[in-house]
């Protein structure tokens, strides 16, 4: 009960040290060929007819997806109030409006029953984000929206290797996909992520614009010879292409892929029979094999003996790691103001946070760990203790 538990440690083998000593050996550190070999393995991993353009983050990824898709003042993008910032502030980077909607309570993925009050003559696009590691529900999605001119961008920096309808995020179409690979994710190349697309032209557009809007990359400018130096800018751009040390780690992590979403999976299902009689609602296990189990978030039942708050001190004085994914953007200072947003807009979410919080789950959790986690959940939700006030 006394080991420490981070909320998460990357996984981390000789193989990536060996590929980013390769690539600082190489005497070429910035986008090149092992970023493109990353690319590369992406596409080949979904098995799908889909161009791969990687970016220093998913953050990148969004802008340039909706970039590339020509939102821009006067438009407006459909958001589930239930995600990281990210997900709307890359609509306010083109001068486009947010209309957030709230999520289903069971998957806390976009509730599609709502998207078509929040569609006006102005919604260009809607962003769904495959919450946890589960995936939203594409089909319900893409049937709301058809016929009407709006696009779907997927942001699935939750959800590699997520699958919906047995098919992998990613392939199903959708005007682009953009995956992250930040530290705690499936796999990691520290900061990172990768924009997928099944046109040739929003990719395009992408590449040229993740990198100052030059219509030649630097590898190809500096490193085959005759080349030269000329080069043109077509369009203001952006600084968001991933390096070559950044992707070495993903080139190698990439081929582990299926490994750490096996070892996550392992793991949630032994939280998931753990907790099944305390007072917690858990989360959904989706379609077969299809959970990425990115996070596992818990919600305290209202009979729970602590609240939310109070749960995570102890937690803390276990000196276990965790967190809240997340809280909503409507209670965020910027949203709320901007929107003149209210809780009872919102009452999914709103309900949610109040008892969320995220336990580890990582490839590289120990037995010791795993155990320690799981005495530590059952012994705080056993205490007779009094509810404490929020922030306590």
């Amino acid at each position: 009960m006394n080991t420490p538990v981070p909320f998460f440690r990357p996984s981390i083998g000789e193989e990536e040290i060996a590929e980013v000593v390769a690539t600082l050996r190489s005497g070429w550190l910035t986008t090149g060929d092992r970023a493109r070999r990353f690319e590369a393995g992406l596409v080949e991993y979904l098995g799908a007819d889909v161009e791969a353009v990687a970016v220093n983050s998913a953050t990148a990824g969004l802008h340039l997806a909706l970039e590339a898709l020509g939102i821009g003042p006067g438009d407006e993008v459909i958001v589930p109030d239930l995600t990281f910032t990210a997900s709307a502030e890359v609509v306010r980077y083109l001068g486009a409006e947010v209309r957030f909607v709230d999520v289903d309570p069971a998957t806390l993925c976009m509730d599609p029953g709502l998207l078509a009050d929040a569609i006006t003559d102005r919604t260009k696009a809607v962003m769904p984000v495959h919450f946890g590691g589960l995936s939203c529900d594409l089909d319900a999605i893409a049937k709301v929206v058809a016929d009407r001119g709006i696009e779907i961008v997927e942001d699935a920096a939750h959800a590699l290797p997520t699958r919906y309808g047995g098919r992998l995020i990613g392939t199903h179409g959708t005007a682009a996909t953009i995956y992250s690979f930040y530290a705690n994710k499936t796999i990691t190349t520290g900061e990172g992520g990768m924009l997928v697309t099944p046109r040739r032209e929003v990719a395009e557009r992408a590449r040229v614009m993740r990198l100052h809007g030059i219509d030649r990359d630097a590898f190809d400018r500096f490193r085959k010879p005759g080349s030269g130096w000329r080069y043109d800018i077509v369009a203001p751009g952006f600084k968001y292409n991933l390096s070559d040390l950044a992707a070495a780690v993903g080139v190698q992590q990439l081929t582990k892929t299926d490994l750490f979403r096996n070892q996550r999976e392992a793991i949630a299902e032994r939280y998931l029979d753990a907790f099944a009689d305390l007072p917690l609602r858990l989360p959904v296990r989706g379609e077969q094999g299809g959970h990425s189990w990115h996070l596992f978030p818990i919600r305290l039942s209202t009979d729970a003996p602590i609240d939310r708050d109070a749960f995570i001190a102890r937690l803390a004085e276990r000196s276990i790691g965790c967190s809240v994914h997340y809280a909503p953007l409507h209670r965020m200072t910027y949203w709320k103001d901007r929107y003149d947003l209210k809780p009872e807009d919102f009452p999914v979410s709103e309900d949610v946070f109040r008892s969320l919080v995220t336990i580890p789950l990582f490839p590289a959790m120990s037995e010791q760990e795993i155990e320690t986690v799981i005495a530590a959940v059952r012994d705080c939700l056993s205490l007779k203790a009094q509810p404490v006030a929020a922030g306590g």
